[in-house]
């Protein structure tokens, strides 16, 4: 056998049966074991040789073992399983990374496993649906949140319908399942209404989400910003959402017209400055210039729609017509009011975004 185990070696462990030794000794034996140059005969003992290793008295060598054998595609199936099922320091490099584990060799480690050995399979490459959905439905918080941040992991949407309900008030499990590269839009839904507004603009930014909703986001977004920041630093943050917004195709025109029919002429400005690669100031002037051509022109370059151009001009007159009253809810009051202008002035408003706005009149109705 073409082994990196040298006469010298087997003479030190004759001579020397040290813990040390032998520790030394399992590195180099587990690097025999994928050694491509083998015969069938030669990788039998080099298997063997790693079984009685795996039963030695000292984690010591059973720690050196398992890491180096933790990617090992040789590793017999009963080794990998011994020390799956060894002390942790020994078990986590083996249920981390090797593939001698079957998904139900692992799903049957997870009926008794702690967290720490949880959270080592939940970071696996090659976690499935069906592993994902048991370490969803009885795994630790933390093992959970590992899993999510997996981006490797494949969860099915019910799996991750599971974690909200098990999971409704963590932060961090709704944090990993926001940041996931794929989110099923029925999952987003639910999240927009249990994440911090940070997330929120997050699922915005990053995943596809309803018109009405992802209209519902902006405006929720934009409100502390309208009712008190300062006007550098609101257009400041909204620049950069509505890149972010622009930069995954979810700048939309009907997004742009609900959040002016909602008296938000900021976003509006914005959003047309950034279609337009002009400077926020620029647009501004233009949009409010009194003749109309600088709306007109600004919304062109802009690449609006152009059957849409009479309805962001009959907003706009209408948002620049209604003042605050300065009583309470002051502001819900004159955003109902331009919707109730609008509305009461244009018919060809498109099904979805009409229904959006007779909603959202009368939820700004409705008493707090």
């Amino acid at each position: 056998m073409t082994s990196t185990l040298s006469p010298a070696d087997v003479a030190r462990l004759l001579a020397e049966p040290s813990v040390e030794v032998r520790a030394e000794l399992a590195v180099k034996m587990a690097q025999e074991i994928d050694n491509a140059r083998l015969t069938p005969d030669e990788l039998a003992i080099a298997q063997d040789i790693a079984r009685i290793m795996a039963q030695d008295v000292a984690e010591t060598v059973r720690r050196a073992l398992a890491e180096s054998l933790r990617r090992a595609v040789h590793l017999p199936r009963d080794v990998a399983l011994r020390l799956a099922n060894d002390v942790e320091a020994v078990a986590l490099p083996i249920l981390s990374d090797s593939p001698a584990l079957s998904e139900a060799d692992l799903i049957a480690i997870l009926r008794h496993a702690d967290a720490p050995r949880q959270r080592a399979i939940a970071s696996r490459d090659d976690v499935s649906e069906p592993l994902a959905e048991v370490l969803i439905a009885g795994a630790d918080e933390s093992a959970v949140v590992a899993l999510l941040h997996n981006q490797a992991a494949r969860i099915a949407a019910p799996s991750l319908h599971r974690a909200v309900d098990r999971f409704a008030a963590s932060e961090a499990v709704k944090a990993g399942m926001v940041h996931r590269a794929n989110l099923p839009v029925t999952v987003a839904e639910r999240l927009v209404v249990l994440v911090s507004e940070e997330l929120r603009e997050y699922l915005l930014s990053h995943h596809d989400l309803p018109p009405a909703m992802a209209a519902d986001l902006v405006l929720q977004s934009r409100e502390r910003a309208i009712m008190g920041l300062s006007l550098h630093a609101s257009r400041r943050e909204l620049e950069t959402l509505i890149r972010q917004m622009q930069r995954h195709q979810r700048l939309t025109p009907s997004v742009i017209l609900r959040a002016l029919c909602m008296g938000d002429l900021g976003f509006f400005e914005t959003a047309l400055a950034v279609c337009a690669r002009v400077p926020a100031e620029n647009a501004q002037v233009l949009v409010h210039d009194a003749g109309g051509n600088g709306l007109a022109s600004l919304y062109r370059k802009a690449g609006l729609p152009e059957g849409l151009l009479p309805l962001f001009r009959m907003a706009i007159d209408a948002v620049n017509s209604t003042g605050l009253d300065g009583g309470e809810r002051d502001f819900e009051r004159y955003r109902a009011r331009v919707i109730t202008r609008i509305l009461s002035q244009c018919e060809d408003f498109a099904p979805d975004d009409l229904d959006y706005l007779v909603s959202k009149l009368g939820d700004m109705l409705t008493p707090a």
